[in-house]
C-alpha cells in the first residue's frame, strides 16, 4: 500500500448536538485548500477555513508489531491504533452546536500506540536541526535519542550536521552517531549539538542520503521553512515508494506556527527578554526624559514582545508587526511618547523586529532575501532610535535614549525548566508517532493537549497576534498605550 493512501479519520460525529439552538450564524468561508493571501486572519477565521480532511494523518501502513512501551506503561496508557481519542479543532460552543458542525474537524491525540509499524531492532533513525538557534533544541535531540533507545530499543541513530546541508553528500558533513552517553548533558547548553544552517537543499539529494543510510524515520526540528522542506522530502520518498516516517518538531522563537498553542523555546526566549526590558527600565529611570528601547525577535508575529512586556510589567509601548506604526500626527506614536514623558519623565519601548517595516524601506525599493528566501528586514530599532532623537531635538526637548538589542543572547540561552518539560514531551510524542508509522506531520500542543498536526496544515497560515483578542487587549491595558497609532 502506498504511504499516501492510508490515512486516519479526522471527523468526529456528534449527532446529539444537532438539535441544540445556534446562537450565531457562521459565515460561509472559502474552501480550505485554497491559498489565502491575507495573512493577518484571526484564529477563528483560520479554523473556519479548515475541513475535516485537512486533519487526516498519513500512515505508512498496518502496525504489525506489539509496542514494547506497553509493557512498561501498561495497556491503560496506550492509544489503540486507529481508535485514538480526538480533540476538537474549534472548541467554541457556538461552533459545536452549529447545524453544520455535526461532523467536526478533530486532531488525533499524540501518545504511545498499542501496536507499531517498525521493528525497533531493525530501525535506523535520523535527526536534523535547521534554521536559527532557539532555546531547547538540545533538549529535543536528547529526548529523541533517549526515548528511541530506552523505550523502544532502537540501536542506530544518526544526527545530520549543519541542517539540511548534512543530508547532502557533496557538502561532506559526515553524520554523527548519537547515543545516550553523547547526549547525556547537552540539555544544559544552548544552541544545537548538531549545528544548523539556513537555506533549502534538493530533496532528491537528501532522499539519496536517507536511502543510502537505510533510514526508516527522520525527525526534522525547525520552523516554517524547514517544515515546508520536510513536505518536499515526503513527496520524494513517496515518489520512490520508500517507507520512511518524517516527523516534525516545530522550532520557532517567534511562536508563529499555526495550529499549535506554542512552540518549544518560546517561553525561554520571552523569559530572557524580560531581563532586557528591566534593564531598559532602569536606564530610563536614571535620567529625566529617559527612554529605554528594547528590540526583540518577531519577524511577522509579535508574540515575544507581547509576552515579555506583560511579564516584565515595565513597558509603556509595545510595537508589533500586526499593528501599523504611524509616527507622526496627533494620534501618532511620537505624540503619544511626548505625552508619556510630560507626565512621567521616562518611557520604556518594546519593539518587535518586524514592526514598522514600511519605515525601513531600502533605497531604490530593492528587497533582499536571506538563504532561506525570507525577506531581510530593515532595522526598525535604528530607524526608531534616530526618528525619536530627531523629533525631540527639533522640539528643543533633551532626552536620553538607551537602545538594547538582546536578540542573539536570547536565542542562545538554555531552555527554562518549563520549556525543558515541554521539549521532553514533544520529543517522546514524536518518537511514538514515528514508531506507529505516521508521517508528514508534526507534534503540537492544541488546547493544552499534544496532538498530531499534518505538515501542510501547519504551514498553510502564519500565526500572528490577533489584535481583536485577549492577548493584545491585555497589552494595551497593561501599557496604557492606544490600541493603534495614527
Amino acid at each position: 500500500m502506498e504511504p499516501s493512501r492510508l490515512r486516519t479519520s479526522a471527523v468526529t460525529t456528534l449527532p446529539h448536538l444537532e438539535s441544540l439552538a445556534v446562537p450565531e450564524a457562521i459565515p460561509d468561508t472559502p474552501t480550505a485548500g485554497t491559498p489565502d493571501s491575507a495573512e493577518n486572519l484571526t484564529v477563528p477565521e483560520r479554523t473556519a477555513r479548515v475541513e475535516a480532511s485537512d486533519l487526516e494523518i498519513k500512515n505508512l501502513g498496518p502496525c504489525r508489531y506489539e509496542s514494547p512501551v506497553a509493557t512498561r506503561l501498561g495497556q491503560a496508557a496506550m492509544h489503540h491504533v486507529g481508535r485514538a481519542e480526538r480533540l476538537l479543532l474549534d472548541d467554541r460552543f457556538s461552533r459545536v452546536v452549529s447545524e453544520r458542525a455535526s461532523a467536526l474537524p478533530t486532531f488525533e491525540l499524540a501518545g504511545p500506540r498499542n501496536r507499531i509499524f517498525f521493528d525497533p531492532t531493525q530501525l535506523r533513525c535520523g535527526i536534523v536541526t535547521c534554521g536559527g538557534l532557539c532555546p531547547g533544541i538540545n533538549n529535543v535531540v536528547r529526548g529523541l535519542v533517549l526515548e528511541l533507545t530506552h523505550a523502544y530499543g532502537v540501536k542506530e541513530i544518526v544526527g545530520f550536521r549543519y541542517g539540511f546541508e548534512g543530508m547532502v553528500a557533496r557538502f561532506g558533513h559526515a553524520p554523527l552517531r548519537l547515543g545516550p552517553e553523547l547526549v547525556a548533558s547537552i540539555h544544559h547548553q544552548g544552541g544545537t549539538l548538531l549545528g544548523s544552517s539556513r537555506g533549502g537543499q534538493d530533496p532528491r539529494e537528501m532522499v539519496d542520503t536517507i536511502e543510502a543510510l537505510g533510514l526508516g524515520a527522520l525527525f526534522v526540528i525547525g520552523g516554517d521553512g524547514t517544515l515546508k522542506a520536510a513536505t518536499k522530502i515526503v513527496a520524494e520518498l513517496e515518489r520512490r515508494k520508500l517507507q520512511v516516517a518524517v516527523i516534525g518538531i516545530p522550532k520557532t522563537i517567534d511562536n508563529d506556527i499555526h495550529f499549535i498553542d506554542r512552540s518549544f523555546g518560546f517561553e525561554s526566549a520571552f523569559a530572557a527578554a524580560v531581563e532586557a526590558i528591566r534593564s531598559a527600565h532602569v536606564e530610563a529611570n536614571g535620567a529625566r526624559n529617559g527612554i529605554g528601547m528594547v528590540k526583540l525577535m518577531g519577524r511577522h508575529s509579535g508574540f515575544i514582545a507581547c509576552h515579555a512586556a506583560l511579564a516584565a510589567t515595565d513597558a509603556n509601548f509595545v510595537l508589533i508587526p500586526e499593528v501599523p506604526l504611524r509616527l507622526d500626527g496627533e494620534h501618532g506614536f511620537l505624540r503619544a511618547l511626548e505625552k508619556r514623558l510630560e507626565h512621567r519623565a521616562h518611557a520604556v519601548i518594546v519593539v518587535a523586529e518586524g514592526a514598522g517595516q514600511d519605515l525601513c524601506a531600502p533605497a531604490g525599493g530593492a528587497a533582499r532575501t536571506d538563504a532561506s528566501g525570507n525577506a531581510r528586514l530593515g532595522d526598525i530599532g535604528h530607524v526608531l532610535r534616530d526618528r525619536i532623537n530627531e523629533h525631540f531635538r527639533a522640539r528643543g526637548t533633551e532626552i536620553t535614549l538607551k537602545y538594547i538589542d538582546p536578540s542573539y543572547q536570547i536565542r542562545s540561552v538554555p531552555a527554562s525548566p518549563a520549556d525543558s518539560v515541554f521539549c521532553w514531551n514533544m520529543a517522546r510524542n514524536a518518537v511514538h508517532a514515528a514508531m506507529a508509522g505516521n508521517t508528514e506531520m508534526l507534534i503540537g500542543r492544541w488546547h493544552n493537549r499534544f496532538v498530531h498536526v499534518p505538515l501542510p496544515l501547519a504551514t498553510r497560515f502564519r500565526k500572528q497576534v490577533d489584535v481583536k483578542e485577549d492577548l493584545w487587549m491585555s497589552v494595551v491595558e497593561a501599557t496604557g498605550q492606544p490600541v493603534a497609532f495614527g
